[in-house]
């Protein structure tokens, strides 16, 4: 959604408020810079009239003291001004960081799936380092520059307004081209940003598929896209280059002739007996030094622009409203029994549809089983039932409450699912295992690993529960990251299970093992298994099949085996692969 620039600064400086004390210090400090400036301009009069033309050298003795004197005073105006005004931008960004990832993690699933993690990364880094430079260099320079502008003109004006004007008059021409080309490289920036991100989603990328980057030779294919996608973005850097240093030039261009105006003007008064040399040159160096501020003012624009693109990016994540909304007041789920129930669930996914109308109930205890083909929904089953989607249509309902009208909090505190993507952060083995849940001990933590068959490779690690696993757990196979999670769900304890294809990446003896371990972790919960491998699952208490989002079937295995259909033809055609194997 595109936002006018006044209400980018608002909300921007909205961030900088709480710092409110640390910038009044910065441009406290800038009035002292920028009237060290105006003094040395005012100052050439005196020095030329008594100094160079009168000869009065006892004036000229105390030159160095003056010189030293406002040296110092005005470098420990800039540290002041500078250091107040940095770290009041940096605290700001900090926050705004912070807003950011608190907020993304507020949004809803469907958010991620359509925003890639490098796009996501590019807003909370790249994006908010631009803006940085508006929040700290950018207004500690719009302060100084612009008081240093004011006192000089003040000068100026003060000594002989009629030459003053003429080189005055030079200014307004400068804004046009300054304001045209500052909007040029707010749109340029905007995509830039927007190719910055693509860019970062290809590192992402190519760093997590690292293994399957290697094992199908793609090296070379990774490398032409990520230099495609850099070359993109420097073509966008490029234009924003060229458009800076053209402000430049132009400024100087225009200020030039209304200095040479004055210049003219001012040697005919001169020569006239009109002005004396010092008045004459005292306004002389109040315009060049005037011009420097104006440049750098313009610059800042060119800064400003840069970092509004960004600053548009950033808040139009912020205001991305959550698909799933907690009530309020909502309900605390607590002594979950764990009676689930689906009445008449619909649900889809943008416009294709993945469940129809689908109810089920399990009691309390149960073990669960879906099966069907891929795509026909069972994922889903668990994603309504942890909320991360709410259905179009029907209701999920634990223990008689409505998932909807219960905290996400407490729902998810009575739930442990094992994923099949074994997701593992890049921390140590024990941490991984405690993610659920806080304050747990290290004796929890062992027994959970042991219940998971997880123990002995464990200790066979370089730095035994303390080893850090990399990336996604890089540096562990399949089946070992398995068991880590399903470790993690045995200690979070929680009387819902969800095993969503938990044994898919053991080895016949790890399954078995696990398989063992499950046996015992299910007794007394509700657990929900979503297996392929229909061996391992004989023993549910009941079996769901679904397909195209329906339910179809519904019963035990051997009740499933003698009703025949979709069910017996999976089971015999995994029996008749394993029998040939």
């Amino acid at each position: 959604m595109k936002q006018n620039n006044r209400t980018i600064y608002a909300r921007l400086f909205a961030f900088a408020r709480p710092y409110w004390g640390r910038i009044a210090l910065s441009m406290l400090a800038s009035v002292g810079v920028a009237g060290s400036d105006a003094l040395v301009a005012k100052l050439v009069e005196p020095f030329i009239d008594r100094i160079v033309v009168q000869g009065d050298f006892a004036l000229a003795k105390l030159v160095p003291f003056f010189v030293v004197a406002l040296a110092g005073f005005k470098g420990f105006s800039r540290y002041v001004q500078s250091y107040f005004i940095k770290t009041a931008g940096q605290l700001a960004v900090q926050d705004i960081r912070n807003s950011i990832f608190k907020h993304l993690l507020s949004l809803s699933i469907r958010f991620y799936t359509k925003n890639s993690t490098g796009k996501l990364m590019s807003r909370i880094l790249n994006d908010v380092n631009l803006v940085q430079s508006t929040l700290s260099n950018v207004v500690v320079t719009l302060v100084k520059e612009s008081l240093t502008l004011v006192a000089l003109v003040t000068v100026a004006f003060y000594t002989d307004w009629k030459m003053a004007l003429m080189a005055f008059v030079a200014i307004p021409l400068t804004v046009y081209p300054a304001s045209r080309i500052g909007k040029r490289i707010k749109y340029i920036s905007k995509r830039g940003q927007g190719a910055m991100a693509i860019l970062s989603g290809t590192l992402e990328q190519a760093f997590s598929g690292i293994k399957i980057v290697k094992s199908f030779s793609r090296e070379i294919n990774e490398i032409d896209r990520f230099e495609c996608q850099n070359k993109k973005y420097y073509n966008y850097s490029k234009k924003t280059v060229k458009y800076s240093a053209l402000s430049a030039p132009i400024v100087e261009l225009i200020s030039s002739a209304g200095a040479a105006v004055a210049l003219w003007y001012g040697l005919q008064r001169v020569m006239t007996g009109q002005m004396t040399q010092g008045q004459l040159f005292s306004i002389l160096t109040a315009i060049s030094l005037m011009y420097t501020p104006l440049k750098s003012l313009v610059k800042v624009n060119n800064i400003v622009q840069s970092a509004l693109g960004a600053a548009e990016r950033i808040f139009d994540v912020l205001d991305e409203a959550p698909d799933i909304i907690e009530k309020s007041p909502a309900v605390e789920l607590s002594n979950v029994k764990g009676e689930i129930q689906f009445k008449g669930v619909s649900f889809s996914y943008e416009d294709k549809k993945v469940l129809e109308n689908f109810s089920c109930e399990i009691s309390p205890g149960e073990v669960v089983a879906l099966v069907g083909p891929s795509g026909a929904g069972k994922t889903t089953l668990f994603a309504l039932l942890a909320r991360f989607y709410d259905p179009q249509s029907g209701c999920v309902v634990v223990d008689g409450n409505d998932v909807r009208d219960v905290t996400q909090k407490s729902l998810h505190d009575h739930l442990a699912m094992v994923d099949q993507e074994s997701f593992l952060f890049d921390a140590t083995v024990a941490e991984n295992i405690a993610y659920g849940r806080d304050g747990v001990s290290t004796d929890e933590i062992i027994s959970a690993a042991k219940l998971a068959h997880a123990h002995d490779f464990i200790c066979s690690l370089s730095d035994g529960y303390e080893t850090i696993i990399g990336n996604r757990g890089v540096r562990l196979s399949g089946g070992q990251r398995q068991r880590l999670c399903i470790a993690r769900a045995i200690l979070q304890d929680a009387p819902i299970l969800l095993l969503d294809e938990a044994t898919s990446a053991l080895d016949t003896e790890s399954e078995t093992k696990v398989q063992k371990a499950l046996s015992n972790l299910v007794n007394g919960k509700t657990t929900i298994v979503i297996a392929h491998r229909l061996s391992t699952i004989i023993d549910s208490d009941k079996i769901f099949v679904l397909d195209n989002g329906k339910l179809i079937q519904s019963g035990s295995h051997h009740e499933l085996l003698q009703q025949g259909g979709l069910y017996k033809r999976l089971y015999d055609m995994q029996f008749s692969e394993q029998s040939s194997s």
